[in-house]
């Protein structure tokens, strides 16, 4: 058994999030465990931009309001207590109500091979987060 301290939390970057985002690192598996957990805090409107994920992600939100969409679908409203699963390669976004602070718990597995964790795309427009209002 091992106690991994807590690392220091670090601002989402610049060319990854709109808006300000905060990422604490829970688990980071190493050898065979390929396991990845974030705890990440969006402010209000703050949100990521689109990607997608080797091996799939999914998404528990542990408070707030938030906003997902896969690209081509609706925009859907998240809430405490949601999980979310986008599978392998589905290109999405995430990020808080334009209105409420949101958390989530984000998990996925780093893909055995050399392939990346995560490709990430384009970031989100207010018009795109607003729903093209």
């Amino acid at each position: 058994m091992e106690i991994v301290k807590k690392e220091p939390t670090v601002k989402g970057p610049a060319e990854r999030f709109t808006g300000d985002v905060w990422v604490d690192v829970i688990a980071r598996g190493e050898g065979a465990s390929r396991i990845r957990v974030n705890a990440v805090r969006f402010a209000p409107g703050a949100r990521n931009a689109w990607h997608r994920h080797a091996v799939g992600q999914t998404l528990h939100v542990t408070e707030g309001v938030g906003r997902v969409q896969a690209r081509g679908g609706e925009i859907l409203e998240i809430r405490a207590g949601d999980t979310v699963h986008t599978p392998p390669g589905e290109w999405h976004w995430h990020g808080a109500a334009p209105d409420h602070f949101m958390t989530h718990l984000a998990m996925w597995e780093a893909p055995a091979g050399d392939e990346p964790e995560s490709e990430w795309g384009d970031k989100i427009s207010d018009e795109e987060y607003g729903g093209g209002r």
